[in-house]
């Protein structure tokens, strides 16, 4: 996270043997690869993208995360808001309504290399030229791989009963109903209830649950807070719970992660804004 970026987030990473669980983004993921193949699994098929291409999720899009190959996979990743995308979009494209990437992998080595040189002008605290290098990238792939998102209004009765689990899930988050509990307050079966909200939101209440404690984790550890403080307000029984399910979605535990957000801030609160 750079503050000079606001809305932004940034990563550069290799992985080798890990693999990320299902799970979402609430921003959009622009991932351009420089070694390797990554593999993820999104809409019910397998993608891969190797160097010179990107990988790109929506947000709130189910999916996964593997190496395809035993020396895993290296990339820069963009995460921009959502109204983020939505302002450059609408800006600079002829694109309508809420935009999104129709194709999840693209072979464009040109975009990719945008996505390592926003990485590397936020690094060097150039503002100026990560912003503009990021409004590049958007509209270049909105251009190209850009369409509008689906509406997703509830439709009949199993897409009302599991748009209202949703809603019983956020509001009760750290102390939720047993699947059966969740069902009647639904006016469901709970059979019934998996299989309309896995259709739904593309995978089955606990996992959702899940999901969205590690995102809330997430927000709370930027704004200062303790991995202990997490884990009891998002509904983890302990921390090391917290720390398994985070390191297997985020990919570093808490502790690391909130260490690097807290040097992070310090670098750019001081005026060293040397990469690190």
């Amino acid at each position: 996270m750079y503050p000079d970026l606001p809305g932004v987030d940034l990563l550069r990473a290799r992985y080798v043997r890990k693999t990320f669980p299902q799970h979402t983004h609430e921003s959009y993921v622009i991932a351009a690869i420089s070694h390797g193949v990554e593999g993820f699994r999104h809409g019910g098929t397998d993608w891969y993208a190797g160097p010179g291409g990107l990988a790109l999720i929506n947000p709130d899009t189910p999916h996964t995360g593997f190496a395809r190959d035993p020396d895993g996979w290296r990339y820069g990743v963009l995460y921009p808001a959502a109204d983020i995308v939505a302002s450059i979009t609408a800006e600079s494209t002829g694109l309508r309504g809420r935009p999104g990437f129709v194709s999840p992998v693209v072979d464009d080595p040109y975009a990719a290399r945008l996505v390592f040189e926003v990485l590397r002008a936020a690094e060097e605290g150039n503002a100026l030229a990560a912003g503009t290098l990021l409004h590049a990238v958007v509209v270049r792939l909105m251009r190209a791989n850009g369409g509008p998102l689906p509406e997703r209004a509830p439709r009949g009765a199993g897409a009302r009963a599991a748009a209202r689990a949703r809603a019983v899930l956020l509001e009760r988050m750290a102390d939720p109903p047993s699947l059966t509990a969740l069902a009647e307050e639904t006016g469901t079966g709970p059979f019934a209830l998996l299989r309309a909200f896995k259709e739904a939101y593309g995978m089955p209440p606990h996992s959702w649950l899940t999901d969205l404690r590690v995102r809330t984790a997430r927000r709370l550890l930027d704004a200062g807070h303790t991995p202990a403080h997490a884990a009891a307000e998002v509904g983890f029984s302990d921390q090391p719970h917290l720390n398994r399910h985070f390191g297997r979605i985020v990919g570093v535990p808490p502790g690391a992660y909130r260490r690097e957000r807290l040097a992070a801030a310090r670098t750019y609160k001081t005026g060293d804004r040397t990469a690190t």
